[in-house]
């Protein structure tokens, strides 16, 4: 069983579908002895580290000082999206001082439990120039896995589950906000319904040139991605979009009803919704699905909306924590 150190991604990390043991896991700030005092006599699988729960984590030091003290194959560590921490020297540094696996992605953890990373998956990554400034994301998944550490772009497809759930203006909201903190692309395959926003940035794409114009956006952090009927495989990450409605719901049953089978361990949001949470626990039972969020109707013309913000940094977009 696993143990998490949590700070400022506690509640990201506790959606994670992983045996933890119970009365062990810990929040806050902690240097690395008091983290050595803590588990020296506790045996688990995998630790797993918020690197915001370590005190003074931006400096390498105390990262090497982490790697001395614990058997680092046994520690993932969930890194957060500063401008020192995603950067390729910092990085470098990891892997330098022994530190192998880490992520940006934390539906990523469940796989490096199951396969750690040796130094010949990340060797590669000592060579960057301490000027470079690319980002350090993670993608390594359950479904399209890399073996290496990919230092790439977050590429978050969209996919309507019940008809008309909303993909479109969600995006158009969700690149709004975003783009106050992060370099961000809007794209939907497929089809030409951003022409209505009035916003040049936001790009349609058919499905021959859609790889090809996410690759052309280099410099972006992050690419979000209204699928369609596109392929999920270009993304790094899907989210299932379902409007909670009877009507919605029940046609969506009778077109599949193994449709909450194959959705099992998605990421499913509840869009336009006017569920309570009380609602969503019943509709979890119900569906046997867990909800990682619950979207209500929102006005798309505000230019900063607290659902859009709650739900943006629950995906682990940290910078908009001062909304």
């Amino acid at each position: 069983m696993n143990v998490i150190v949590a700070n400022k991604y506690q509640t990201l990390l506790g959606t994670l579908n992983i045996d933890v043991i119970p009365g062990k896991s810990i929040n806050g700030v902690f240097t690395v002895q008091d983290l050595v005092n803590q588990f020296r006599n506790c045996f688990y699988n995998k630790l797993i580290i918020d690197i915001t729960a370590i005190n003074n984590y931006e400096n390498i030091n105390v990262m090497r000082e982490l790697s001395i003290n614990f058997e680092m194959d046994k520690v993932i560590l969930l890194l957060d999206d500063s401008p020192k921490v995603n950067s390729a020297e910092y990085v470098s540094q990891l892997v330098s001082v022994g530190i192998y696996n880490f992520t940006r992605n934390v539906e990523s953890i469940p796989f490096l439990i199951q396969n750690p990373n040796s130094y010949k998956d990340v060797a590669s990554y000592q060579n960057f120039n301490a000027n470079n400034n690319q980002s350090a994301f993670s993608f390594r998944n359950n479904n399209n896995v890399n073996n290496n550490y990919a230092l790439e772009k977050r590429i978050i497809g969209f996919k309507n589950v019940t008809e008309h759930a909303g993909a479109t203006t969600l995006i158009y909201m969700l690149k709004k906000q975003l783009q106050r903190y992060y370099k961000v692309k809007a794209i939907e395959i497929n089809n030409n319904d951003f022409e209505y926003f009035n916003d040049k940035s936001l790009e349609s794409a058919d499905f021959m040139n859609a790889a090809f114009k996410i690759s052309s956006f280099s410099d972006m952090e992050v690419i979000l991605i209204d699928l369609n009927d596109g392929p999920e495989s270009i993304c790094t990450e899907v989210i299932y979009l379902i409007e909670p409605g009877i009507i919605k719901l029940n046609k969506l049953i009778r077109n599949d009803r193994k449709v909450f089978d194959k959705l099992n361990n998605k990421k499913i949001v509840l869009n336009k919704s006017v569920l309570s949470a009380h609602d969503v626990d019943d509709f979890e039972y119900e569906s046997g699905s867990r909800v990682f969020f619950n979207i209500p109707c929102l006005d798309e013309k505000l230019d900063n909306n607290k659902s859009i913000n709650d739900f943006l940094i629950a995906l682990g977009f940290s910078r908009l924590n001062d909304e």
